[in-house]
């Protein structure tokens, strides 16, 4: 593949700014200034290379892990409250056709994991009730929270637009007025819903797992990291040990 097409793969721009880019030494790799837009390169996944001094990797389909601050919409065309994308670096919103899209859909005030891709099929396994990945939620709650509204949870709840019962794959609670839920479905609310009925009301909200994705304190709210290969094998269910 030649260097401008590789770029213009990874979002640096249209084929012709992509071109300019290597003409003007501010690409590199292994040391060395590519200049010559026609020269090849084997891009391979993980490839390492530097834009304008900025170290990048090569991935074929991006599949990343964010952090997600309270305060902004995870649509890529926000209403009051600015977009997540607006975390991202300018080639992640411009590679391939629209950028990467966020993996389902957290609240503007829910915090928590938040993947983004623009691999199309990844996209649907990973939001699709049929393939069941679990999502966990630490729920911060209005009023305590007792032994028979973690049961009912279990259990099931009706919510009032489907007469069908919502059950929580797991519940647990974690404090007077706290609680951790394990959902494998993904409806409008379901959270918040869920917990008005069983006549409770939930304060805050944050997702700290999605399958074997698990959000730890080194990656700060609006921080985001590419999602190793292992990490995406189990999210998957191509690991030995995946949890999807």
């Amino acid at each position: 593949m030649r260097w401008s097409q590789l770029l213009f793969t990874q979002g640096f721009g249209t084929r012709r700014a992509c071109d300019a880019l290597v003409h003007a030494g501010l690409v590199r790799h292994a040391g060395r200034a590519i200049d010559d837009p026609g020269e090849t390169i084997d891009p391979v996944e993980g490839l390492l290379f530097e834009v304008e001094g900025r170290a990048w990797p090569y991935h074929e389909r991006a599949l990343i892990l964010m952090h997600k601050p309270p305060g902004y919409e995870c649509s890529q065309r926000p209403g009051a409250s600015p977009s997540v994308m607006t975390l991202l670096p300018g080639p992640l919103r411009l590679r391939g056709k629209g950028g990467v899209q966020a993996v389902g859909r957290l609240d503007v005030d829910t915090t928590g994991v938040l993947l983004l891709t623009d691999d199309g099929p990844l996209l649907h396994r990973l939001t699709s009730p049929k393939h069941h990945v679990p999502k966990v939620y630490e729920v911060t709650a209005k009023h305590p929270v007792s032994d028979e509204q973690i049961e009912q949870l279990r259990k099931g709840v009706v919510l009032d637009d489907d007469p069908a019962p919502v059950r929580a794959a797991a519940a647990e609670r974690t404090g007077e007025q706290a609680l951790r839920l394990t959902l494998t479905e993904g409806k409008y609310h379901q959270v918040k819903r869920m917990l008005a009925a069983v006549g409770n009301r939930c304060e805050a909200l944050h997702r700290s797992a999605i399958g074997a994705l698990v959000l730890h304190d080194e990656l700060r709210p609006g921080q985001w990291r590419w999602v190793s290969d292992e990490e995406h094998a189990r999210l998957t269910g191509r690991g030995a040990d995946s949890s999807a």
